[in-house]
Parts: C-alpha cells; structure tokens; sequence
C-alpha cells in the first residue's frame, strides 16, 4: 500500500508509560478513575496518590481496580467506581479540592497524553468485564501475571484485548465540470450525513474491517456499499486509537474512479461533493478525521 504521512505531531503512548503485569508498590500512584465512562481529574490531572483512602474512596466504592503498568515511573491502576457511587457526596467530601469527572472525549483538549492514558485505561476496564467468563466453556476465567489476557482454567483458552479496526477515508475527485480559475478541474472529496449522528453534519466514509480482507478492500466495499461509487489507489495516512469503545481508526485516501452517488438510505442519508472552501474543520484536532479534512485542504 502506497502511504502519505500524517503530520501530525503528537506525543507517543510510550513516551512516558511502560506496560508491566506486576507493580512495583511505588510510594505513590497514578489513578485512572472512572464514573459512567467519566475521567476524574484533579487540578486537571490524573490524581497521584499514596492510595485511595486520600480522596475518600474504600475499596467497597470499587467495581474494578486494576494495574495497568508504569506512568512516570509510578504504578498505574484502572478504576471503576460501582454504579451506586455517591457522586455528590464525593465531590462535597473533597470540596477543597479541585476535581471533576470529565468525558474522555473532552480530556483531549486537557492533555493529550491523559487522553490517550486513559483510552487504555478504560479499554482494559471494558476487557475486564466483558472477559469475566470463558467463551468457550463458559468457565470463570483468571487474569494472567505475564500478559494482558484472560485465561481459562478449565479448557486453557486465552483471550486478549479487544480492538475493533475501521477505516475512515477522503475520496478525491477531480471535476471535469467544475473548472477553477486556471482551467484545471477542481477537487474534491466527498462527504456523508450519517443517520446514527445526534445531530446533522457531513463526515467521511468509515466503517469496521470484515474478517478475511485488507484494509485497501475494506475502503473500496464500504465506499461502494454506502454511497455507490468505485475508488482506486488506496493509500495509508495515519491511524489512532478511538477507545469509543475500542476501535484503531485507519486513516486512508482514495481517488474516485467511477459511478454516481447512491446512498444506501440506512447508515447514509445523504452525500455529496465538497470543495476545500466549503470545509469547516472541526475545533478540536483529537480525531484522524480532522487530519485528514486538514491535509486536503492544505495539500490539495
């Protein structure tokens, strides 16, 4: 596959964490606590503590408490809170102290590295209750000391963590009907309305990889399949992890090869042809999407 580099710079997962399966009891650590898929952050940041206790949180608060590895040298921990936590009361307990539970999607805009930190911390969360008994033989699994995994103590079957790979895609058009002022055809890229959004608004082509196929083939099923039309030349740009719940979104170009719009009126409502002026770039560069909207107007 031909790639085009994404630029963005952009600080690495590994930077400043490292993955082990025993912790070290450090003087302190770092907790990535969670209420209803919401990150405390005190102060805007992860809270560094001696342990729970600080903050007024007992071990009967917890649904899940587990380590996840190293973060500036201190023992990480996943945490999720149960579902009858006193939220109110928490944060009356500990009203001297600057905290809040924030949507992880908004912790981008905090500190990138929080972000992608807690991206694996609540993936791990996720893996640990959905893994709780075997697929196989519906036995009680155990965790393993020397991997991420859950195995199964009856029938030896071990599962890991789960990541979902999707593509998300610019397909470009050079309209032989759209002349710009130096009589080139204009570019474009398309864009769809998709019927699962809250809200109105045009984004590109996405979907999940089906077993057995590439991801140049999963570009040209899903962009035939919603909107009807045949790419070619394929070519990677980037990729991110999106723990919403638990995808690694690929980030591909494409070029329009043939056809007209035909939206498949169930995932696609509606879709059209953009020039670079008519693109609004989202506010916030969290996501590969926003890259890759960036790159084309830049680039294009």
């Amino acid at each position: 596959m031909k790639t085009q580099h994404d630029p963005k710079e952009s600080l690495s997962l590994y930077d400043n964490y490292k993955i082990n399966f025993k912790a070290k009891d450090t003087d302190k650590k770092f907790y990535f606590i969670f209420s209803d898929r919401d990150l405390l952050l005190i102060d805007n940041q992860i809270p560094l503590l001696k342990d729970l206790n600080e903050i007024d949180i007992n071990e009967k608060d917890l649904k899940n408490c587990i380590y996840f590895g190293e973060f500036y040298l201190k023992d990480a921990y996943a945490v999720e809170l149960s579902e009858g936590f006193d939220i109110e009361g928490f944060k009356e307990e500990n009203e001297d102290i600057n905290l809040k539970f924030i949507n992880l999607y908004e912790v981008y805009d905090i500190n990138e590295e929080t972000y992608y930190l807690g991206g694996r911390a609540i993936q791990i969360i996720d893996w640990e209750n959905n893994h709780q008994y075997c697929g196989r033989c519906g036995a009680k699994t155990v965790t393993s000391d020397v991997e991420m995994a859950k195995v199964c103590p009856e029938c030896g079957f071990t599962s890991f963590t789960r990541i979902c790979p999707a593509i998300i895609t610019t397909i470009i058009k050079e309209d032989e009907e759209d002349l710009d002022e130096n009589g080139n055809p204009t570019k474009k890229i398309l864009m769809a309305r998709h019927s699962y959004h809250e809200y109105p608004r045009y984004a590109l082509i996405a979907g999940f990889l089906e077993a057995g196929e590439s991801v140049e083939e999963a570009v040209e099923r899903e962009v035939m399949e919603e909107v009807g039309i045949e790419v070619e030349d394929v070519q990677y740009f980037g990729s991110q992890t999106w723990p919403f719940p638990n995808s690694l979104m690929i980030g591909c170009i494409c070029k329009y090869k043939s056809g007209e719009i035909k939206v498949d009126e169930n995932e696609i409502t509606k879709a059209k042809w953009f020039k670079k002026e008519e693109i609004e770039l989202p506010p916030s560069n969290i996501s590969i999407f926003s890259r890759l909207l960036k790159n084309f107007k830049e680039n294009y």
